[in-house]
């Protein structure tokens, strides 16, 4: 069997689109484990006397870990298969996910915290095995679709988790106790998409990595070194610090943000925070597509450029949106550069298969791991005492707004063809 040329979204049949729709579930689900306890944060501050920089502390360790996590788990797709490295990930991380209810302090919750953030480098496996099921000119819109579909979760999250709670609430525990209890409910989702993954996808079109014996390890470099030695890996990593790790820092934040500076209910905060996320349901696959069209007529340099313009955009949103002091005014700021950070998303993995075809995996994962990288630098912001979460915002805005620039100045040469998967289980 080869990589699909043609995504039917409403189509299950054949193991690439069994693993489509399985990989961006599995990657929403995982969001319901990352990001559960975002939209609950309130009430876990009041619980365990949490105070802003501890929060900080709190945000930081949730992205953190999934910055080692995520370049370690793009090797291991590229050794052990995504089959294998999926099923595990899920099944381990649904541990802490389900024991977070446990801490009973601010260092306990923080550790847990950071464990649930390995959960993280989910991303990159969703990504790599979309990029080996379908065919180099469909591959941007299979991995912003993926990705968005996934990221998705995020949104989701935010809105489901509050009503998880109150339904706990509502059977006579108490908000100490109800939070706890929620989130168990995103780890056995979990291990029940873990089941679902280990038995119904492939490694690739042709089956698993173990039943192609003609598939051999490069030996003389690791892909992870070949993976780094090319500049546009570490350039597609700034890009999507100022993207992907601009959300995940504003999945996080967001409903606090709301709560605390415009007064809104913990329901209504968790909305208004839940539509950021919501727009993954079509803009990230938006990005991807016309990435696809525009690096079809203007090769690898078009899709830099775009991505360049969808950075600018989107930083000067986030500046407008940390400077309006108007509720209605922040909501239409932040579905605005929700577009261009969710498109910029999509744009990016629309050019990762593109980089270096014999190392997808670690090339995916350094870049996934630079989404995570900005997001903690983010975090430091939202944590000093002496910085407002208003102007956090501003500062990051100018921030993804430079690394438009940067991107915009780099030649993005084709220099190797898309990954396929025959060159894959040869690599």
């Amino acid at each position: 069997m080869e990589p699909l040329k043609k995504l039917n979204v409403f189509s299950f049949k054949g193991v690439q689109m069994r693993t489509f729709h399985l990989s961006w579930m599995a990657f929403f689900m995982c969001f319901f484990g990352w990001f559960g306890l975002a939209p609950l944060m309130k009430v876990i501050k009041d619980d365990l006397g949490l105070d802003k920089e501890q929060i900080g502390n709190i945000i930081i360790a949730s992205v953190a870990a999934t910055v080692i996590a995520r370049v370690l788990i793009g090797r291991i797709c590229d050794t052990w298969g995504p089959r294998k490295t999926y099923t595990a990930l899920l099944t381990i991380c649904a541990i802490p996910v389900m024991a977070v209810g446990l801490s009973y302090n601010y260092e306990t919750f923080l550790l847990f915290r950071l464990a649930i953030g390995v959960i993280g480098a989910s991303f990159v496996i969703t990504q790599y095995h979309t990029s080996v099921m379908f065919d180099k000119k469909i591959v941007g819109t299979a991995n912003a679709v993926t990705g968005g579909w996934g990221n998705l979760g995020g949104g989701v999250t935010n809105m489901v988790m509050p009503l998880v709670f109150a339904g706990f609430i509502g059977l006579g525990y108490l908000p100490s106790a109800a939070w706890r209890l929620a989130m168990i409910v995103p780890g056995v989702l979990l291990l029940i998409i873990a089941a679902l993954y280990w038995f119904h996808t492939k490694d690739t079109p042709a089956g698993n990595f173990d039943e192609l014996p003609d598939r051999v390890v490069n030996k003389k470099e690791s892909s992870l070194g070949e993976a780094a030695k090319d500049y546009r890996t570490w350039i597609l990593f700034l890009a999507y610090g100022a993207c992907f790790g601009i959300e995940v820092t504003f999945d996080n934040v967001a409903a606090l943000y709301f709560a605390e500076k415009y007064g809104t209910s913990l329901t209504m905060a968790g909305i208004l925070a839940g539509s950021f996320g919501f727009m993954n349901l079509f803009a990230r696959a938006m990005g991807g597509y016309v990435a696809d069209k525009v690096g079809n007529r203007f090769g690898m340099s078009g899709k830099g450029l775009l991505l360049a313009g969808l950075l600018v955009l989107e930083g000067l949103g986030i500046v407008y949106f940390g400077l309006t002091d108007n509720l209605t005014l922040a909501i239409i700021a932040m579905i605005t550069f929700a577009m261009f950070l969710k498109m910029a998303n999509g744009t990016t993995y629309a050019m990762v298969p593109f980089i270096n075809r014999k190392a997808l995996g670690s090339v995916s994962g350094i870049v996934g791991a630079g989404g995570n990288v900005g997001a903690v630098m983010a975090g430091f912001l939202f944590k000093s005492p002496s910085i407002t979460y208003s102007q956090a915002f501003m500062y990051i805005g100018i921030a993804v707004a430079v690394v438009g620039g940067v991107v915009a100045l780099t030649r993005f040469s084709l220099r190797n063809v898309p990954v396929s998967e025959g060159e894959l289980v040869a690599a």
